[in-house]
């Protein structure tokens, strides 16, 4: 029996249980030591997939402040074997336009912000590969089969958030390697990491990122527009999660 921790948006929630078959669903709240935690447990198959609303809260918590030791202790409470996180990105290569679905297989932080479960004890731990290989090769397998043809494998660039970048930190991100950005799933990574929880992101790619519009380098990024379009990309996220729990 698979039991997987799912972390996303409202509307990936609500399409995942409308589109997979469900034999029972409970809504609990689970205590950490960073505080609770709604989570939305449902039986499908022999499978249990745990979801969390990454914003949970008023629902529109600031990616800045987003409690991401909270979601993903909770996680570990709940003895996930395994976290497939669902992101939102901004697309910067012209071959990952918005619509693309793809998975992440490095990401870079340069934010400087720390994310840990350790304050007072050290301990390191390597993010070499910060990716679960055995997760992503299933997920190349169900969205090559969807996507033929497109480059799936990504590395995504945390900004810090809660502004979108600007034409030239884009450029410049591109010159460092970064493919698409957002503003939160490299912490949840690392965290994982850190419980040694198997860990992999699906990225949605949503809008162009700053100043790749074409035909409009100077087009305003606005996250209404940019949240509406992600909600409509979900298909291939539900094959994603259902193989996940066959």
């Amino acid at each position: 029996m698979m039991r997987l921790g799912v972390i996303g948006g409202t509307a990936m929630t609500s399409l995942a249980t409308d589109e997979i078959e469900v034999s029972r669903s409970d809504n609990i709240v689970a205590q950490t030591d960073y505080g609770p935690v709604p989570i939305l447990c449902v039986k499908s198959g022999s499978s249990e997939l745990f979801f969390i609303e990454r914003h949970h809260g008023s629902g529109t918590t600031p990616p800045h402040q987003i409690n991401h030791r909270a979601n993903i202790q909770a996680l570990s409470g709940a003895g996930v074997d395994a976290i497939l996180a669902v992101c939102s990105v901004g697309a910067i290569p012209v071959d990952f336009p918005p619509g693309s679905v793809g998975y992440a297989t490095q990401y870079i932080d340069f934010t400087g912000v720390d994310m840990s479960f350790f304050k007072d004890d050290v301990k390191f731990t390597s993010m070499t590969e910060p990716f679960d290989s055995e997760m992503n090769k299933k997920l190349h397998h169900v969205l090559s089969k969807i996507q033929p043809g497109l480059d799936l494998a990504r590395t995504y660039w945390l900004a810090h958030g809660p502004h979108f970048e600007t034409k030239a930190e884009i450029n410049a991100i591109e010159k460092l390697g970064g493919e698409v950005v957002g503003m939160t799933m490299p912490r949840e990574c690392k965290l994982a990491a850190e419980l040694e929880i198997p860990y992999a992101a699906i990225l949605v790619s949503s809008n162009w990122a700053a100043g790749r519009e074409p035909g409009d380098s100077s087009k305003a990024l606005d996250h209404s527009e940019v949240s509406a379009t992600a909600e409509t990309k979900l298909g291939p996220v539900i094959e994603c999660i259902k193989a996940f729990t066959q």
